[in-house]
């Protein structure tokens, strides 16, 4: 696969534009509430976090720990209850949804468990809505969605559609949709949760060939072996990080 340092960022700010020592992600004593009913339940308590630009990390821990909470908040879809993040600098944890939605498509690649594909559109589609949203015309979109596609061994199923794709192939889409935009981030929230365990196998490869590219990869799962893969590892209890570890080797 084609190294992906190469690419031109599509937007003003993107991830090639940054300066490499500044921290990518900054939170800080970062608390999230909800309220149900009349209870008020701790999502997140004091959370501090640090993530630089090309690390490689996986959040985990047990159901209702906050890892899908910290997941939303690092990828401006919900905001702290108190505390703050930064995002290259910028504090977006007092931005409204506007400015949280421009981030999020300019500064933010999702990978889901269930793909989020649209099922009547093509692969080369889906690849390149995040461009279209982002006002790219369409005579130039087509050729950088093409080209992500190729590098990620597509090229031969942009024509298909999600229902003629395999599970792998599916989440191989969505992950070229996640880097179309050459993203700050690429979150994946659960992306193996759907695939049998040598698919999982291959889009584990993918992902760590990713990292030795140099994308900034955060990844959320409950599987502990998907977890060990990744090369710095976060596991939440009860809304607490209770483990920060990180593998020593280089790429």
């Amino acid at each position: 696969m084609r190294d992906l340092s190469d690419r031109e960022g599509v937007l003003p700010g993107s991830s090639a534009s940054q300066g490499a020592e500044e921290p990518l992600i900054e939170i800080r004593s970062v608390r999230r509430d909800y309220r149900l009913g009349s209870e008020v339940v701790h999502a997140l308590r004091g959370v501090d976090l640090t993530i630089h630009r090309g690390e490689f990390v996986a959040v985990s821990g047990p159901s209702g720990s906050g890892k899908s909470t910290l997941m939303n908040l690092i990828g401006c879809l919900d905001t702290p209850s108190a505390g703050e993040y930064r995002l290259a600098g910028q504090l977006v944890s007092e931005l409204g949804e506007d400015e949280l939605a421009r981030i999020r498509n300019r500064e933010i690649g999702f990978v889901f468990q269930t793909f989020n594909l649209l099922p009547r559109a093509t692969a080369l589609q889906n690849v390149e809505l995040p461009l279209m949203y982002a006002g790219v015309p369409k005579r130039r979109r087509r050729p950088i969605a093409e080209a992500v596609m190729a590098e990620l061994g597509l090229a031969d199923r942009r024509g298909h559609r999600p229902s003629e794709l395999s599970g792998g192939e599916c989440q191989r889409v969505a992950i070229a949709r996640a880097l179309v935009n050459r993203p700050s981030i690429v979150l994946a929230d659960e992306p193996t949760g759907n695939l049998d365990s040598a698919t999982s196998g291959e889009i584990m490869e993918l992902f760590e060939e990713l990292y030795r590219q140099g994308e900034t990869l955060i990844l959320v799962t409950h599987e502990a072996e998907i977890a060990e893969r990744a090369r710095r590892h976060l596991h939440l209890v009860d809304g607490s990080v209770t483990r920060d570890s990180a593998k020593g080797e280089a790429r």
